[in-house]
């Protein structure tokens, strides 16, 4: 499992999965057929050969299945416990602080967009006005 700027968990020894998606929740074994959904912020859980279960809540993001043994889940955020009593105190958290992170930059992006249309308005009105035969507006007086 890997998000932009880390890989959260790479397990060999798996003998399960369970997620979910706009559909439902599922399970994954050995030999399943190939496979891609979009899973929304859930969690994600899988058993170890050896009986250990890990949780992993993702934030969005896409999961596929290949050659039957090869789960890769890429998620915009992601956070993995090994208890899942722990999970739900610390995923609320974690989600909490990935979208108040996200509504900045999204925030920030949009006003550096709107700042570069003004002074894009601002340049061509500029043109507009000097070139020979260009209409000005009419002082009060005239």
């Amino acid at each position: 499992m890997t998000t932009p700027t880390e890989v959260i968990a790479d397990a060999s020894d798996v003998s399960h999965i369970r997620a979910e998606d706009e559909t439902g929740a599922f399970g994954i074994l050995p030999g399943h057929a190939d496979f891609l959904t979009i899973l929304p912020a859930s969690v994600v859980s899988w058993r170890r050969t050896d009986g250990a279960e890990r949780f992993v809540v993702v934030h969005g993001g896409v999961l596929t299945v290949s050659a039957g043994e090869r789960v890769e889940i890429a998620a915009r955020g992601a956070f993995c416990e090994d208890d899942l009593a722990n999970l739900d105190t610390t995923m609320l958290e974690e989600l909490q602080r990935s979208d108040e992170t996200e509504e900045v930059s999204r925030t920030t992006a949009t006003r550096l967009h709107l700042a570069t249309i003004r002074q894009i308005q601002r340049v061509l009105q500029g043109r507009r006005n000097s070139q020979p035969g260009a209409l000005s507006p009419q002082s009060p007086e005239d």
